[in-house]
């Protein structure tokens, strides 16, 4: 716990250089640092606090009307039938909730394999827990897919898990259909849990097939799902996540989820509801995204020096940046020369270096998002011909 650790979120620093003036599009926050709130969440959250009942907790599981309401968006999301009462534990977002779901299959000595790049918390949470993150590697030229040979290569006696990061962050792909389908026969054959973290499931674009692996033959009874409100509803400051898994699984969840995660924020689990309630929230967010997403594309991903997808889901951009210097180097220059905050690849995994991460969906107005673009793109223009990449 006290060892040094890199984690790819900036904290103190980031409130110091926004103080100073600066922007922070390196927190996976939508719409940062703009008000955002629906107008159904806002009425139910003020609704909960004007009646009183928010000094009041909640069940440590979840309200019942919550998870009826989460039932409900899995069956119209994956075709997913769920029982709420046994399937789902709401959790205090889903960083805790990932934490909490992988708690139960892991101790000391055993082996967890990620792909890599990957969230930084799969491989950190695997420390924490005793356990050891085996980094496996994908590759830009794949489409960041998930090469099996890599798993088989990394496989032991050990391994007791695989974390996925699905769709992913930082890449934002979207693992398509026969790539889970050959991980899931690789976990099945290897009698492993699949511990898979949606939190970026709400908003994929270009009409590309979202498969939850729970769905594929032989995973549910081994697979925990975590999800969260967070990235698709724009509602990170409510802190709700929630998992679903097989009632076996879930029973030693609710056994212990008092100890570990207590109950969620009150005001937050009726604004969680309204907001699975409201169907206009989520096509309205997606409008804007695929927005930010194909600008973002337009003014970055053709630099001089910069390779660039455009994001295949959620809120994030990921750049290739190597010909430019290294993650800290770049990511450093647009600090001091653009006054803008973005991420490093390399907490992301060994495979993250010569990458940053951008947060593209940060400021509510589009055109205060394009600004900052520019600005990058700027910063990055004028790096290139430090480097002679151009004169």
């Amino acid at each position: 716990m006290f060892s040094e650790e890199k984690k790819a979120d900036v904290g103190e620093g980031a409130s110091k250089f926004q103080e100073d003036g600066g922007d922070n599009m390196a927190w996976a926050d939508m719409f940062y640092p703009d008000p955002s709130l629906p107008e159904s969440v806002q009425r139910a959250s003020m609704a909960v606090v004007e009646s009183g009942m928010s000094s009041h907790y909640t069940l440590p599981v979840g309200l019942p009307e919550l998870r009826r309401e989460l039932a409900i968006h899995i069956r119209e999301k994956d075709g997913i039938t769920l029982d709420p009462c046994r399937n789902i534990i709401v959790t205090p977002g889903s960083d805790s909730g990932l934490l909490f779901a992988m708690m139960p299959f892991l101790e000391a000595g055993d082996e967890v394999l990620v792909p890599d790049p990957s969230y930084p918390n799969n491989y950190l949470n695997c420390k924490l827990l005793g356990a050891k993150a085996i980094h496996v590697p994908t590759y830009q030229e794949d489409n960041y897919q998930i090469r099996i040979e890599e798993l088989e290569k990394r496989v032991s006696k050990k391994t007791k898990m695989v974390v996925l990061t699905h769709p992913n962050n930082p890449t934002t792909v979207v693992y398509r259909r026969k790539n889970l389908e050959k991980l899931a026969e690789f976990i099945v054959d290897n009698d492993l849990i699949l511990v898979c973290d949606q939190a970026f499931e709400d908003h994929v674009f270009d009409d590309i097939e979202f498969v939850s692996p729970c769905t594929l033959p032989g995973m549910w009874e081994r697979t925990v799902t975590v999800c969260s409100l967070s990235k698709g509803y724009g509602l990170s400051g409510y802190r709700i996540g929630y998992i679903y898994a097989d009632d076996h699984i879930m029973d030693i969840y609710y056994g212990s989820a008092v100890n570990v995660v207590g109950a969620p924020c009150t005001v937050s689990t009726y604004g969680a509801i309204a907001a699975l309630k409201d169907k206009s929230i989520l096509p309205y967010y997606r409008d804007i995204l695929d927005r930010r997403r194909r600008a973002a594309y337009e003014i970055l991903g053709n630099l001089p020096g910069v390779n660039m997808n455009m994001n295949e889901s959620g809120i994030l951009s990921w750049l290739d940046i190597s010909r430019l210097g290294t993650s800290q180097e770049v990511a450093d220059y647009i600090a001091e020369h653009a006054k803008i905050l973005v991420n490093q690849g390399t907490p992301y995994g060994k495979q993250g270096e010569g990458y940053i991460r951008i947060v593209t969906a940060c400021f509510r107005e589009e055109e205060e998002a394009v600004k900052r673009y520019r600005r990058i793109a700027e910063a990055l223009l004028q790096l290139a011909k430090e480097k002679s990449i151009i004169t």
